[in-house]
């Protein structure tokens, strides 16, 4: 909310020398965000000038300029010469004249300079150039706006331009503060200056269900709640559009960040951004009988203020006339009926609608606006009466209208705000401050509440006049919100507001004491532990949007890569990824792709996060969510739980590029499978388990360079090389290695945490031993037939060689196994080694007729 300080003058004692510093530090105090401060940007001289005489005179370029004569004030240097390419002015007009040392926005600095054969001693200023809009029809001429001043006078203080404002961010829950009321409400909080409501005035002379016929037909109500609870008319007769909007309006409007679009539009605005209740005019003689606010028909159509045809949802809230839609009600006004400069008659609306009502229209439409950003706040539901009658009042004074006094018309519903309960001890017991009773009482009496004193004690609204329960304070108060203050809506925001009016700073820095027994669950310890081994493992963690589209799900979600169930998006922020993710690599390979369009192209990448996998024919999300104010029991709970598609954890890696830069003394090394199974290897040291890989099939993965992996006969997930064409696909280059694995369920599988082993003193016996099995028997089987048989003495078995070629039978192959062996209490002879050794052969021989090899 940008504030000019000459207008927050008008409702608060602010000092003459106040400061936007100043008035930033008093706002702030009390919960606001400082922004900017925001001006001008011109510093004079900039006078007052009038032009004596002039004379046209023809360019070679086809343009015509006029030397001038202006009169600038005799302190100012007297006549001086200037040229002008604007022809929109007259001998006798005053003008405004930027003098050699002036500075203008942009920066643009002035000096005395030769132009067209002629020495220009300063510039005649159009509106544009001094800031105070983007029309460029001429020069500015102050006859035009009503003002006649004396020559030489300072025009920057004549337009407004010395003027500043200071822009503050307003969080969603304190909607009244997008107001210049607002603002100097809670500038009067923060430092005790007097305070004047611009909306002290009972100007409701518009009986309801009189005048001018409005009807709220709102069968279908939102959520119970009616689209317009207050609407407001008057009617302005015989206004001149075409009259000037004074300078002081137009420069509170410009650095408001509102910019001037004539008397009628500027009026609304500006009482707009005074009392925080947006305005809308509508001509009066383009009306087609009364107005009706109703919801929209699915489908209906309306042409809004901005040109765009717009497709409406029975949701909508219309403002309507025997034509038709007129307006969405509380965003934007229709073509149809706009105030233009053929206007004569004014229709007047000062309304209040339902705030949800108006964000999801604004949304669903992409359609923000000033008055859709207030309503779907909330507007003091007592402001329309006193709005319209101020913009009325405006037009009469500034338009040259009267006011119909037959005409008006009003639906207003009872305005009833209930109280709350605020035991006496609660704000200190909250917060953690002594606050006394008065300081508790004022507070809340500054903000604008009634508060009054319960003397028996009460609870949640019962009261005990008798027998008072032991751990229940005495007393209290009950506590009216102001009509202003929606967000108020329970003892915790009364206690909030007590808190922000006496300052944040006594609010004490204690470091509470957790409780024993408190802290990450076993699930949560291992997945930072996983993910602390990938990084430490030289991985960088690269989250990713867990949007999808189906023909990624399908490719990576599944096995075969047919289509496969996903869960879609019903409001998706990338239409072309309407799906929730089914695996983690499609994520990975864009982060990859863009860092090689980026010039990295040796890429170690990992992710943990949720992937959503329903089931076929199931369909999710039928329960009802409760309301906000209700708290759900755990059958509630458990239903809600079971409505949405199973969610588990992956973890999934990618590799491509060079694993080892090139450096001196070094080639690079690229990237290989085997990198790919190391990193599977880190996520099973860190989860506690032992994962197998064995040779399988991924729709997505090279088909001899695929490997399945499971953890006690559980498939966990898999590995391999990207397909060139699916590596292809998203523009990457030269091989890329990837790994997916369910890392809820491999934590699941691991059971309780492993204990680290003994160490054993006693040195080590190894050995190695090649056996000749099948071609298609899997190295990882024979190896867990090995430590199967070898029993507790073996260490370690590493698989050191795959051999097949000459002196092997066809379809046979020769897999030689490094075995360490290690006792805890003594040391091993050869021949404990060996007979080990032989027991895992043994096993090996029974499961897959290994044979050593001779």
């Amino acid at each position: 909310m940008r504030v000019p300080l000459s207008w927050l003058r008008e409702y608060v004692e602010l000092p003459e020398d106040a400061t936007t510093d100043d008035v930033f530090a008093a706002l702030v105090s009390v919960g606001f965000e400082e922004e900017e401060a925001i001006g001008f940007e011109i510093t004079g001289p900039v006078v007052v000038g009038q032009v004596l005489s002039f004379e046209a005179e023809p360019q070679s370029n086809g343009k015509t300029i006029r030397w001038c004569q202006v009169d600038v004030g005799a302190a100012n240097g007297g006549v001086r010469g200037i040229v002008c390419g604007a022809s929109n002015f007259v001998d006798g007009d005053k003008v405004v004249v930027s003098l050699p040392g002036a500075v203008l926005p942009g920066p643009f600095p002035i000096s005395a300079r030769k132009t067209y054969g002629h020495v220009s001693d300063g510039m005649i200023a159009s509106a544009r150039e001094l800031g105070l809009g983007e029309e460029h029809n001429g020069i500015l001429r102050l006859v035009e706006l009503g003002l006649d001043p004396e020559v030489g006078a300072d025009a920057i203080a004549l337009l407004g331009l010395d003027d500043v404002a200071v822009d503050v961010n307003v969080t969603p829950d304190r909607g009244y503060a997008l107001s210049l009321r607002g603002i100097a409400r809670e500038y009067s909080h923060a430092t005790g200056a007097a305070f004047r409501d611009p909306a002290d005035h009972e100007w409701a002379d518009v009986a309801p269900g009189s005048g001018f016929p409005i009807v709220v037909d709102d069968r279908a109500p939102l959520r119970g709640r009616v689209g317009a609870s207050e609407f407001v008319a008057r009617v302005v007769r015989g206004v001149d559009p075409t009259r000037p909007t004074p300078p002081w309006m137009v420069a509170r409007l410009t650095l408001a960040g509102i910019r001037s679009l004539g008397i009628l539009i500027d009026i609304t605005n500006y009482v707009m951004l005074e009392l925080g209740n947006p305005i809308h005019g509508y001509d009066l003689d383009r009306l087609q009988g009364g107005i009706t606010v109703r919801r929209a028909g699915e489908g209906e159509k309306l042409t809004t203020l901005d040109g765009k045809e717009r497709t409406l949802s029975a949701e909508d809230l219309l403002i309507t006339d025997e034509s038709g839609p007129i307006g969405l009600a509380g965003v934007m006004g229709g073509g149809t009926t706009e105030m233009t400069d053929a206007t004569r008659n004014v229709l007047i609306e000062a309304a209040t609608f339902d705030p949800i009502t108006i964000a999801r229209t604004a949304r669903r439409h992409k359609l923000p606006s000033e008055a859709s950003r207030r309503f779907e706040r909330g507007v003091d539901p007592l402001l329309p009466f006193v709005a319209a009658r101020r913009v009325a009042d405006l037009m009469v004074d500034l338009a040259g209208g009267t006011l119909d006094t037959e005409l008006g018309g009003a639906l207003f519903g009872e305005v009833f705000v209930e109280g709350i309960d605020l035991p006496r001890a609660f704000v200190p017991t909250l917060i953690g401050v002594d606050y006394t009773d008065a300081e508790i009482t004022d507070a809340l009496e500054m903000i604008g509440c009634e508060v009054t004193d319960v003397d028996e004690a009460f609870v949640d609204g019962v009261v005990f006049d008798e027998a008072v329960p032991a751990d229940i304070p005495g007393g209290g108060w009950i506590v009216i919100p102001p009509t202003w203050r929606p967000d108020l809506t329970d003892k915790w925001t009364l206690a909030e507001e007590v808190a922000r009016i006496h300052g944040l700073d006594r609010i004490p820095s204690i470091l509470p004491t957790p409780p024993s027994g408190r802290g990450l669950t076993a699930l949560q310890k291992g997945r930072r532990r996983v993910a602390n081994a990938l990084a430490a493992a030289g991985y960088v963690e690269t989250p990713s949007f867990p949007f999808s589209t189906a023909e990624a799900n399908a490719l990576h979600g599944s096995a075969s890569g047919e289509p496969v169930a996903s869960v879609r998006l019903a409001n998706p922020l990338d239409g072309q990824a309407p799906y929730l993710r089914r695996s983690l690599i499609p994520g990975l390979l864009a982060v990859a792709h863009r860092n090689q369009a980026r010039g990295f192209t040796d890429l170690a990448l990992f992710e943990t996060g949720l992937v959503f996998t329903p089931e076929d024919g199931v369909v999710y999300g039928t329960v009802t969510v409760p309301p906000l104010a209700v708290r759900p029991d755990d059958e509630t709970l458990a239903a809600l739980n079971a409505s949405l598609p199973p969610q588990p954890r992956h973890a999934a890696v990618l590799l491509g590029g060079d694993i080892v830069a090139k450096q001196p003394g070094q080639p690079a090394v690229a990237a290989e499978l085997s990198d790919a199974l190391f990193a599977v290897q880190t996520i099973a040291a860190a989860a506690g388990v032992r994962i197998d890989v064995a040779q399988g099939r991924r729709a997505a993965l090279h088909p001899g360079r695929t490997g399945i992996l499971s953890v006690d006969g559980v498939e966990v997930g898999y590995v391999g090389e990207v397909l060139p064409q699916v590596a292809a696909d998203a523009d990457l280059h030269g091989r890329v290695y990837v790994a997916e694995l369910d890392l809820d369920r491999i934590l699941a599988l691991a059971g309780a945490p492993a204990v680290a082993p003994s160490l054993s003193g006693y040195p080590a016996a190894t050995q190695d031993v090649s056996l000749v099995v099948g071609a298609d028997v899997v190295a990882g089987d024979v190896e867990a037939a090995l430590v199967d048989g070898a029993g507790p003495l073996l260490e370690t078995v590493r698989l050191v060689d795959d051999y097949r070629g000459t002196g092997l039978a066809d379809g046979t192959k020769s897999l030689t196994f490094a075995l360490r062996f290690r006792a805890p209490d003594r040391t091993l002879t050869a021949a404990e080694a060996t007979e080990a050794k032989l027991a895992g052969v043994a096993v090996a021989s029974q499961r897959y007729a290994a044979t050593i090899r001779e």
